[in-house]
């Protein structure tokens, strides 16, 4: 059965902002313009249809990413649109990390009173580490304080300087009422049930300067982003159509060179439309983009693959949901070829074969059956066994892997206790489960203690675990208080011996490594380097060691937190021609690591977190001074409109409890929002207190 839809007239796009700019509230815009819905709902009420989780609802709030699809027509063609709306809580950055690698098009919403905000910043440079084009749309124009100067200027300093708005708005704040489309130069108003319909008129006489001004900057920056364009600019810019500036627009926007910026307000159903359009004209479908790139499984040489349907099977697995009613459901992003339901594809990464059963495109939590996937689709399948996020799915004569999406580590841990003796075996089965679905929310137990601990983004991240055990898996779980996810490292070189030799009678065991270990960069994580020469150590006992040093690296040895960010080199070592084994090579490269790590002058590392306080000017002596004692290090302080918006450094450990004090220093009227930003040293003086009181 042929696509509905030529490639061409495909667009993969996700909706990603900073929490409450109005993301969800966009996507549930778009899809009641384009007919997918018939009721635009609200986030307060919790009848949003892409916010279907019962967390959702209650919290006001996106948790989970959700997939959907509309269709839109322009310009007498028909184009399918998969979005994915992703939430705007730090706590939940996996979501929009994972979604953003699997997307074509990303459009990103601010909120037009408060410009780019500390999530807002985060988002883009995801996007950008994907090399994602991007369209921004500036929702709640109709605020307090919504100005479209502050909005333009907090993108460029912020983001970027290749920002280009394509309207102005007509009127401000509570009198904003409209846009002028600075490609056609015509002013636009909406009008009809919802906004649905949208009206043409002459630009008003006391905007048209403006509007020159501004669309004199648009044709300036476009023509300098695109050489086609620019001879035209140069030879008769008077000259150039609408199409020919949406195209030079497109071609810039597809590379990443210009981002084009939209106006609107939902409250008002101002600006939507366009924004539709937008996404059509100016974000790729899969043939603009270059062919995805892989590696050869056996070989390890880089191989691509065109979106297209004649090319081989493959696709990416970005994202595990468990689900009450079909068990474990596989989100997968096709990237070539056709895939029909009930045929067998190769897991490259597991190295398992996997069944698709069914093939479905979802719509938040409801689905439709599909026969056939094809080149650029974004859909889901049920009962895969061996597939987790990140895995490659593709034809098993043309073996292929994709690589694969990066997450940052947990930040927090708790310890949870199941309540009966009865929810014991649940509490493991229930947590394996949600570890899998979520790369972010990590699960262990501790043998010296008999614990479980559990460690994710944020105090939320883990509150909503917690209540999703309850809900979903009916197993109840005391949680703990929460604990600083402490790292340890190295600061200098040192090198060290470790022997494992056991006689018992019979065979022993002899394992005789030497290692050395060197302090890397913040951030760049573990490297083994095999430096054996001469087969001291037989080549068959290598891997082994780099697996006990990556068993004795789990827990330091200043107080048990994991060690990070450093390089080993095995240079050296013996064996046994009858004793040695592969156990024996493991647990001398765990004592070998211990050693070298206790003479490499190992630190404690703690997570620094990224602050932004939104205050109203009167507390901001006493809210600065509260966060100066909590170890916070201030990086800048904005004004806007009777509030003050202070940027700080601060680490983790003094963040406990920091809602209730804000709340106290400023009767209720402060808001903040932190995220993780990177580890490092912690204090002397500090370090000794948390060893100590790690080994009590």
């Amino acid at each position: 059965m042929p696509r509905k839809y030529p490639i061409e007239n495909l667009r993969n796009i996700g909706f990603i902002a900073h929490i409450s700019a109005g993301k969800t509230t966009t996507t549930t815009c778009v899809l009641y313009y384009t007919g997918r819905i018939h009721k635009i709902g609200s986030l307060e009420k919790g009848t949003t249809p892409l916010d279907w989780m019962i967390q959702e609802r209650e919290r006001a709030m996106t948790i989970m990413a959700a997939a959907t699809s509309c269709y839109w027509k322009v310009g007498g063609k028909e184009y399918e649109i998969n979005i994915i709306d992703t939430p705007g809580h730090i706590d939940f950055t996996a979501e929009v990390q994972r979604s953003l690698r699997v997307l074509d098009g990303a459009v990103v919403v601010f909120d037009g009173s408060a410009g780019v905000q500390s999530q807002s910043e985060t988002v883009w440079h995801q996007a950008d580490n994907f090399s994602v084009p991007r369209i921004c749309f500036v929702n709640k124009m109709d605020k307090v304080g919504a100005d479209f100067e502050m909005n333009l200027k907090s993108i460029w300093q912020r983001l970027s300087e290749n920002a280009v708005p394509l309207q102005l708005p007509i009127g401000v704040e509570e009198n904003f009422s409209g846009l002028i489309d600075l490609i056609e130069m015509k002013a636009l108003k909406f009008e009809g049930e919802e906004g649905s319909i949208k009206k043409e008129f002459e630009i008003p006489s006391e905007m048209k300067d403006l509007a020159m001004k501004w669309r004199e900057k648009l044709l300036e920056k476009v023509a300098g982003e695109d050489e086609i364009l620019l001879e035209k600019y140069l030879s008769n810019k008077e000259g150039i159509t609408p199409e020919e500036l949406r195209s030079a627009i497109r071609r810039a926007t597809i590379k990443c060179r210009l981002f084009p910026v939209f106006f609107g307000s939902l409250y008002k159903r101002i600006g939507v439309l366009p924004l539709l359009d937008g996404i059509v004209y100016y974000l790729p479908s899969p043939l603009d983009l270059p062919p995805v790139k892989g590696t050869d499984p056996k070989t390890g040489q880089i191989i691509e693959r065109k979106p297209l349907e004649t090319e081989p099977f493959c696709a990416l697995a970005f994202k595990i949901q468990a689900d009450p009613y079909v068990g474990t459901l596989t989100y997968f992003r096709v990237y070539s070829g056709t895939l029909k339901k009930g045929s067998y594809v190769l897991n490259t990464t597991s190295g398992e074969k996997e069944r698709i059963g069914r093939i479905l495109r979802m719509h938040a939590d409801k689905r439709e059956e599909v026969e056939e996937a094809f080149a650029g689709d974004i859909l889901a399948t049920v009962g895969l066994k061996n597939t987790l996020t990140g895995h490659t799915l593709c034809d098993e004569n043309y073996p292929i892997v994709l690589e694969k999406p990066t997450f940052p580590e947990p930040v927090i841990s708790v310890k949870i206790e199941p309540k009966t003796k009865a929810d014991q075996d649940k509490l493991a089965s229930a947590l394996k489960k949600l570890s899998e679905e979520d790369p972010t929310f990590k699960t262990r137990y501790d043998t010296e203690t008999g614990e479980t601990i559990i460690s994710g983004m944020g105090e939320l991240h883990l509150e909503i675990i917690a209540d999703r055990l309850k809900r979903e898996f009916h197993v109840e779980g005391n949680l703990g208080k929460p604990q600083v996810a402490y790292k340890e490292t190295i600061k200098e070189v040192a090198e060290a011996e470790g022997k494992y030799i056991r006689q018992s009678g019979g065979r022993g065991q002899y394992g005789h490594v030497i290692i050395r270990v060197e302090p890397k960069e913040r951030g760049t994580g573990f490297e083994f380097v095999d430096a054996i020469k001469g087969g001291v150590i037989p080549k068959e006992f290598i891997p082994a060691v780099e697996k006990g040093v990556k068993a004795a690296m789990e827990k330091g040895v200043l107080a048990g937190y994991p060690l990070i960010d450093l390089k080993v080199t095995l240079f050296d070592g013996s064996f046994h021609e009858v004793d040695s084994s592969e156990y024996a090579f493991k647990i001398a490269g765990e004592i070998a690591l211990k050693e070298a790590a206790k003479k490499a002058k190992p630190t404690l590392l703690e997570p620094i977190m990224k602050v932004e306080v939104v205050i109203p000017e009167e507390y901001f002596g006493d809210v600065l001074g509260n966060l100066a004692a909590r170890r916070g290090k201030i990086e800048e302080t904005i004004d806007r409109i009777k509030t003050k918006i202070i940027r700080a450094k601060v680490p983790l450990a003094e963040m406990f409890g920091y809602a209730t004090d804000l709340r106290s220093l400023t009767k209720g009227r402060g808001s903040f929002i932190m995220e993780f930003d990177h580890y490092e040293e912690v204090p002397e003086y500090i370090q000794q207190q948390i060893i100590e009181g790690k080994l009590k």
